[in-house]
């Protein structure tokens, strides 16, 4: 699930706690949505797939269906206006103080490194500008992402990229994919941006569940018993998957879509330090 700190767009959040509550209870709907909003099915609608802004007067209920009080509220409010404002400055500066008010350490990062972790569409768009062998005109590329984005999101993607030099231009609307790899000031700040970008991955391998046909995705669990040298093996093993992964991506000469891995192995239990199982030991 994820939280206040680690989004930059409102509508991520509002977007989250559907998917859940959908999971959660099938027959949950826009409209039941909408009526703890006041907004209408479709304007729910728009405002989930980021065509649409909150009117000012639904975000006190936004705030109280999210229950987002004190510096959380303050802070969902800072995101609002941030989202709506057109001027780049005014969005700048209404980011940094949203930096200000974070709970996790992200306040070491440059706007353009909390940016780049904090929207997941970003490092998107800048596979697929190498995926379309460096084109990036803004109305096709939105067309090529999904869940939906907007073609502002995309042109932010793109500024933010080239400020972290991630693309380079070559031409009008052309860009050349570089290697190059921001870092951050402290390990301590790195770790922090690094989970909540994992969440917001999580996130969206959760919304794929309701918004991605079976036949276009692949979700599986395994639920299993392990100790700790069969724990150390599902590492390496994990690793090693990582390894083939990348080497058969590699040998993709023209790639038509771009998927998102995530890799999950996580303790439901455990009985390691009950008094019965060492003595059973």
């Amino acid at each position: 699930m994820l939280n206040i700190d680690e989004i930059s767009d409102y509508r991520d959040l509002l977007k989250n706690y559907y998917t859940q509550r959908k999971l959660d209870m099938p027959l949950y709907s826009y409209k039941m949505m909408g009526q703890k909003l006041g907004l209408d099915t479709s304007q729910v609608f728009r405002v989930l797939n980021k065509e649409l802004h909150l009117p000012n007067r639904s975000i006190p209920l936004a705030k109280d269906l999210l229950d987002l009080k004190g510096r959380k509220g303050e802070l969902f409010e800072i995101l609002v206006a941030a989202s709506k404002t057109k001027s780049p400055a005014k969005k700048d500066k209404l980011y940094k103080m949203a930096l200000a008010l974070q709970d996790v350490d992200l306040r070491k990062l440059s706007a353009s490194e909390y940016l780049f972790l904090s929207k997941w569409w970003i490092p998107v768009v800048r596979a697929l500008i190498e995926m379309n062998g460096g084109h990036a005109e803004v109305s096709h590329l939105v067309k090529q992402i999904s869940p939906t984005v907007s073609e502002d999101q995309v042109r932010e993607a793109i500024t933010v990229l080239k400020d972290l030099k991630l693309i380079t231009p070559l031409a009008s609307e052309r860009y050349a994919a570089t290697t190059a790899n921001f870092t951050s000031a402290g390990s301590a700040t790195k770790t922090a941006a690094i989970r909540s970008y994992q969440n917001q991955l999580l996130a969206l391998a959760q919304n794929s569940l309701i918004a991605v046909e079976p036949a276009k995705r692949n979700i599986s669990s395994l639920l299993v018993g392990v100790d700790e040298d069969c724990f150390a093996d599902l590492n390496e093993m994990t690793l090693e998957f990582r390894r083939q992964v990348q080497r058969r991506v590699a040998e993709v000469n023209k790639p038509t879509r771009a998927m998102q891995f995530v890799f999950a192995l996580y303790p439901v239990a455990d009985i390691s330090n009950d008094p019965r199982t060492k003595k059973e030991g």
